[in-house]
């Protein structure tokens, strides 16, 4: 059995999303420098980490 919907309270229907834009960002802000400082020191620690364990592991 259908329900009945309000004409007001009617969901979006489809397939098709809106997008939702943000607050608009200027090029070469802080927060997109320390997003990126902290992403090539995270990747140094994950090498380091990785390189260390197979020196363990392969003539440890």
């Amino acid at each position: 059995m259908p329900q009945v919907v309000k004409a007001g309270r009617r969901r979006g229907q489809g397939a098709t999303r809106r997008q939702r834009r943000g607050p608009v960002r200027r090029r070469g802000s802080v927060d997109e420098w320390l997003n990126r400082l902290v992403s090539i020191a995270v990747l140094t620690a994950l090498i380091v980490g990785v390189s260390a364990l197979l020196v363990t592991l392969l003539w440890g």
